[in-house]
């Protein structure tokens, strides 16, 4: 199973989630509401998930292996860096 696409959508916040991604698997299966968080080891994600009863969360999806979670993960990092780069970048306006 490979990341196909990896759409990102930031948080203009100052709390810790810094972004909200959306993962495509092999160009068939998507899963929306992946969490970017600063943590204190640095930026990690959490799968979405849904409050069950007193303050307990369960993922709603979530890989079998930390194969598959590192994979994920990279992705979207890798997509989340990209972004603060092109953001930082001037525009240039054609002549």
């Amino acid at each position: 199973m490979d990341v196909t696409d990896v759409r990102i959508r930031k948080i203009d916040d100052e709390g810790k989630m810094k972004a909200v991604a959306s993962v495509t698997f092999d160009g068939e299966f998507v899963v929306h509401d992946i969490k970017v968080i600063d943590g204190r080891n640095g930026l990690f994600i959490a799968m979405p998930s849904k409050k069950m009863g007193e303050g307990d969360f369960r993922d709603i999806a979530h890989p079998l292996t930390s194969e598959t979670r590192n994979k994920i993960k990279e992705a979207i990092l890798d997509a989340y860096d990209n972004i603060d780069e092109e953001d930082e970048q001037p525009e240039q306006k054609e002549a």
